[in-house]
């Protein structure tokens, strides 16, 4: 899978990114991470911190995080 995102259940801003890739119908597979950010070094480990929503699009070499950002790459690049 090219498309993986990082999320935590129940976070509005993961449900969210989550939402616009399903409406776009974007492959993608989901990492469920730890409440706890200690819990988190996966995250870490692609995208330099601990927050989450990460989007990693290994076909264009992209990992990004904050939703805002991310949907809009959803939107000018995986949905065009």
């Amino acid at each position: 899978m090219s498309i993986t995102l990082y999320a935590l259940d129940g976070c509005p801003w993961c449900e969210k990114v989550h939402d616009a890739l399903e409406e776009h119908g974007i492959n993608y597979e989901t990492e469920w991470v730890g409440a706890l950010h200690s819990e988190r070094d996966e995250v870490k480990r692609v995208s330099g911190q601990r927050a989450v929503p990460v989007l990693v699009d290994d076909e264009r070499g992209v990992t990004m995080n904050e939703s805002a950002n991310i949907l809009e790459y959803v939107e000018r690049t995986l949905a065009a």
